[in-house]
């Protein structure tokens, strides 16, 4: 018998649900004997081939049941092992607590695996063969000293480093068979360990690298695959569980209910850029065109200045009544990541020279700037006679109308770009903060490299040139700080 068949076998012989389906025998689904098939292959001596497993899926597809009716296998009935090691780590007590509890219920909820078992608080003991099964959290610390047969990690994506993996799975150097399992929902940050990963699982997938130990197992969009994720079918071909036992009332409530981002990584298993990502997946590429702006064109130049270890960004947009309006970068000044960036600074007199001849270039209706660290040379502007205009980033009430107007405008498509690369890293980088005084762009997090300043400057010009009146000129020469 493969030893596929014999996991399936003990899974369906002894192992029950817990839940909604308490008491219920576990019947191996598809996509899980798929799963076990792909997880328990042989080479030609028998051994097990696989001893790396990575696993993406959504939630609600019962991963965390799949895990525990595994580790309960190799707790009790895996032979390939003696005095077998079972550990299932998740990323916080919380999710390991959810483990344990579900090989807990398994084992009590069957006369014949409770015969041979113990449970404890935080560990299950076998009788029969002296394995031991437990849970740790990668909130406790590492975990060294351990040499598991088996390591599960449920949720690896909440894991802000790969120590305890690391600790976990270095440690069975001595086992005759050890396998490791992980088995997650999608992220959004490809450079994190799950990410790393993923990445790696792609490369073995596409061929580009051989490592027949290695097994990756995917239920969700592929990279770089366009999907509709307002579509049911879509739904349906990501979730694997869509016909067995998924609530399809509750996941279309939770589509109407959930940020875009956190439905799509959540609910289809694709890989978003942010957390809580401002715009849609592609919006903003969609609105590329083959346009530069002319000289002498109207505009209104928006800016948003950094320091030290921000950027500081110049942009343009289009001020004719026609739409859409053109978004443009001017310039930007940011930090490099190299060895140069140790004291690097912001060259003001080059940002002022950028801004001057911009004037010359264009026929510009103003210079609207976050005066915050900048009011020396936006005075000095002024002072020439350059009509410059005052908008404050930290007035929660502009930047919520401007956030809430450029996204409108992107989606509608009412407004355009040339393609440029940095001010499309910077629109990628930006992040939605809500409270009670409304919705506003923002960076990941305080302190991140992954600088917005060229959004935060198009925000500025474009929600000045929609709201533009030219008699704001004549009445906006002088600035008050």
């Amino acid at each position: 018998m493969k030893q596929s068949e014999r996991v399936i076998e003990f899974i369906e012989g002894f192992c029950t649900l817990g839940e909604s389906y308490l008491g219920n025998k576990f019947e191996v689904l598809p996509f899980q004997r798929d799963i076990i098939e792909k997880i328990y292959q042989e080479d030609d001596e028998g051994k097990r081939l696989i001893r790396q497993a990575v696993i993406t899926m959504p939630r609600k597809n019962a991963k965390t049941t799949l895990v525990a009716a595994l580790c309960v296998y190799h707790l009790i009935a895996d032979d390939t092992d003696k005095a077998p090691l079972v550990v299932a780590a998740a990323g916080d007590r919380a999710q390991a607590r959810l483990v344990h509890d579900a090989i807990k219920t398994m084992i009590q909820g069957s006369p014949e695996l409770s015969s041979v078992c113990t449970v404890y608080r935080n560990e299950i003991k076998c009788h029969r063969n002296k394995g031991v099964a437990r849970v740790v959290s990668a909130d406790a610390g590492l975990q060294l000293g351990m040499n598991p047969s088996l390591v599960v990690v449920d949720e690896y994506l909440v894991h802000k480093t790969s120590d305890l993996y690391d600790a976990l799975t270095l440690g069975s150097a001595t086992r005759n068979q050890p396998l490791s399992i992980v088995i997650s929902t999608a992220g959004y940050d490809l450079e994190s360990p799950l990410g790393k990963l993923v990445r790696y699982g792609r490369k073995v997938e596409s061929g580009e690298i051989s490592d027949p130990n290695f097994a990756y197992i995917n239920y969700g969009p592929k990279e770089n695959e366009e999907f509709d994720a307002d579509s049911p079918e879509v739904w349906k071909r990501f979730n694997p569980a869509w016909d067995h036992f998924l609530n399809h009332e509750e996941f279309e409530s939770a589509h109407k209910r959930t940020a875009r981002a956190a439905f799509i990584r959540f609910r289809l298993n694709g890989w978003t850029t942010t957390a809580d990502h401002w715009l849609p997946q592609g919006a903003i590429e969609k609105c590329e065109v083959d346009r530069k702006l002319e000289k002498g064109e109207r505009i209104v130049l928006g800016f948003d200045g950094g320091w030290g270890g921000d950027s500081t960004a110049l942009v343009a947009c289009t001020l004719d009544q026609e739409v859409p309006k053109h978004l443009e970068l001017i310039g930007c000044w940011e930090k490099p990541d190299d060895e140069h960036a140790q004291g690097w600074r912001t060259p003001v007199h080059e940002v002022e020279a950028t801004i001057r001849q911009a004037f010359e270039d264009y026929n510009v209706a103003a210079l609207v700037a976050d005066p915050w660290r900048w009011e020396q040379s936006l005075m000095t502007l002024a002072e020439e006679g350059y009509p410059v205009i005052e908008f404050p980033t930290g007035s929660v009430q502009r930047m919520t109308q401007g956030t809430q107007a450029l996204y409108d405008a992107i989606i509608d498509r009412q407004v355009t770009h040339n393609g440029d690369p940095q001010l499309l890293r910077h629109f990628l980088n930006c992040h939605l903060h809500e409270d009670s005084r409304g919705a506003r762009i923002r960076k990941d997090k305080r302190g991140s490299t992954k600088k917005i300043d060229i959004a935060v400057a198009s925000l500025i010009a474009y929600h000045s040139a929609t709201t533009w009146r030219e008699e704001i000129s004549a009445e906006s020469q002088l600035l008050v700080f």
